[in-house]
């Protein structure tokens, strides 16, 4: 039986640590992984997370701002951050010899920040910049407009940026206070992908002091609207997304969704792409893709057109959801499972691919190497996907259209 590359040991009052091994590699890619983000948040922290994210690049305990710029500069590789809904992520790759120190600096940023209050003034003005930014692509708006229409009155659909008003607020003492509650042990898992040894980063962490936090309480279980959203907007093209109920982040059910949303939506050969594009010259770009979060989890399509043909698209859209599961074929089937099989290998030569899949180990009992995710889709069957697309795509949709208000016309009674 073949050994797996990847390694785990939960530090005693500690993080959590995976490793995956790649002798071959020169580069290390390293995360840490907190089990929080916008999802979190209360109210009046809205935004909180994601401004940790640009804070904690501003200096540590022992390196103020220019420092830190230098010596992650001075490591040649990459560092970067991102906050998501349920997670927030800081990494970096280098190169092998170089890992220690670029571990060392990772830890310090997320156990030690020096959150200046100046920095603080001057990066709140850098997030309103890129939530202007946001505001001005009209994808980007029309998505957070949706997502908060998908979940109303609920955190999971506030934008995970947060908002002007709720920054404002914000001081030293506000971010703080949240990393010393959420940043912490049991919340945070560090993760290792690359030519580097699982026990050499086990003791070099376990050199270091945990103080404990508090842990991420359960999260509440969601609502999804349904219905149709329209938004009056003057862009030169109209903008639609639609959302019904998906996965959640560790369901049994994964391989079969892949392949059903990779026959959707997943390509230039896919359904959406061919009919709407291809065939009817509708749209430049439409997909699908799949958002799997810890209890939830959402099957979406998204594109744009010409507002005069807005109505049009949709119709075609309402037709091939309408007639996907029963007219799936043999011949798209393999194609879809031939895409997965190559996308998912393709990523094992990736440091940075496999140190990201380690940290989805917040959601799963047990992390599989890629390979046996390859196995999981050469397995499912094309009835299996017939099934499971024809149950989920009967269930109730949220569809957002924005464009023009003469495009709009029609489209509030929705589709079907």
């Amino acid at each position: 039986m073949k050994k797996s590359p990847i390694s785990e040991t939960q530090l005693t009052r500690g993080p959590l640590l995976l490793t995956h091994a790649m002798n071959a590699a020169q580069t290390v890619s390293l995360g840490i992984f907190i089990n929080v983000g916008s999802r979190d948040e209360a109210a009046s922290q809205s935004g909180m997370a994601h401004a940790l994210e640009h804070m904690l690049f501003k200096g540590t305990r022992r390196h103020n701002v220019d420092a830190l710029a230098e010596m992650l500069d001075r490591l040649g590789g990459t560092a970067n951050a991102f906050t998501g809904r349920e997670r927030t992520c800081f990494h970096i790759r280098v190169l092998r010899e170089d890992w220690q120190e670029a571990l060392g600096i990772l830890c310090d940023m997320v156990q030690e920040p020096s959150l200046p209050e100046d920095e603080w003034q001057r990066e709140r003005q850098v997030i309103y910049s890129e939530m202007a930014m946001a505001e001005d692509v009209p994808e980007d708006w029309v998505f957070d407009q949706h997502v908060e229409a998908l979940y109303p009155d609920q955190a999971i659909g506030r934008p995970v940026l947060g908002s002007r008003q709720i920054l404002a607020t914000f001081d030293r003492k506000h971010l703080l206070s949240f990393l010393n509650t959420y940043y912490r042990p049991p919340n945070m898992l560090i993760a290792a992908a690359g030519s580097v040894s699982h026990d050499d980063i086990l003791s070099f962490l376990q050199a270091r002091d945990w103080p404990d936090g508090k842990a991420v309480g359960a999260r509440a279980l969601v609502q999804m609207s349904e219905g149709m959203q329209c938004l009056p907007r003057d862009d030169e093209q109209a903008y639609f997304v639609g959302s019904l109920p998906g996965i959640d982040a560790a369901s049994t059910e994964r391989p079969v969704a892949w392949l059903a949303n990779q026959m959707l939506g997943g390509g230039m050969s896919s359904r959406l792409f061919r009919e709407i594009r291809e065939k009817r010259g509708l749209a430049y770009g439409v997909g699908s893709h799949l958002s799997a979060l810890s209890n939830t989890g959402a099957w979406s399509i998204s594109g744009s057109t010409d507002p005069e043909k807005l109505g049009e698209c949709m119709h075609v859209l309402d037709d091939v959801l309408g007639d996907f599961s029963a007219s799936l074929n043999p011949s798209e089937f393999d194609r879809a499972v031939r895409q997965l099989e190559v996308s998912i290998r393709m990523s094992m030569d990736s440091c940075d691919a496999n140190m990201m899949h380690l940290g989805n180990r917040f959601d799963e009992a047990e992390i599989l190497p890629q390979d046996a995710w390859v196995a999981q889709v050469r397995a499912v069957s094309m009835q299996q996907v017939r099934d499971w697309a024809e149950m989920q795509l009967a269930r109730p949709v949220l569809w957002t259209c924005s464009g023009p208000s003469a495009a709009l016309d029609g489209l509030a009674t929705g589709l079907g």
